[in-house]
């Protein structure tokens, strides 16, 4: 009988052991993930800004600084997003939100842009997409959250020391980018 509780008490901590780490594995994936979201997200964006540019281009002739500095973010953004640096990114996208809201304010000036049918359908796919990418960000922040909270919890420490499981970054914005730009008072008369 002692033998059987013996067993009994030994596949019960393994049976908690295998539990521990299989949610620290899920919690792992799952920040993975979140960038993953984020990345496809930062990915289209990067797509669409050319095209963007190239649509302006066309009636703006005299603002090519304005357009150089949009692309010149557009670059910062992505050798950020592709190093998966995390604080970089963050300074990356305040500057890119900069310019692109200089880029819309000098659109102001050229009515015939603002009119054209390309112009607004790209403007609508790109605040789309920072809208989307900003419910991503909240999404990985949420993940990183729970991974790193687990990650210090007591006894799941002990494991995740034992396995390397570690922190994940969070997504920070400093609070002026925290403040979404206003595209339609951008453009209002």
């Amino acid at each position: 009988m002692p033998f059987i509780i013996f067993l009994a008490l030994i596949a019960l901590a393994v049976i908690w052991f295998v539990m521990m780490y299989n949610g620290l594995v899920q919690l792992k994936h799952n920040v993975a993930r979140a960038w993953s979201n984020i990345d496809v997200l930062l990915k289209q964006r990067h797509d669409e800004l050319p095209k963007l540019v190239d649509t302006c281009k066309q009636h703006m002739q005299f603002e090519s600084d304005t357009l150089e500095r949009v692309m010149l973010a557009r670059s910062g953004v992505a050798q950020a997003r592709e190093a998966r640096n995390l604080p970089a990114l963050g300074r990356a996208e305040q500057e890119l939100r900069k310019q692109m809201a200089h880029l819309y304010a000098t659109v102001e000036a050229y009515p015939e842009l603002r009119a054209s049918m390309q112009f607004q359908h790209l403007l609508g796919r790109i605040t789309q997409l920072e809208n989307d990418i900003s419910d991503r960000r909240e999404y990985y922040n949420d993940s990183v959250n729970l991974n790193n909270v687990r990650v210090e919890q007591f006894p799941t420490v002990i494991l995740a020391n034992m396995f390397h499981f570690g922190q994940a970054p969070l997504l920070e914005f400093d609070a002026q980018q925290k403040q979404d730009v206003s595209i339609a008072g951008l453009f209002a008369h």
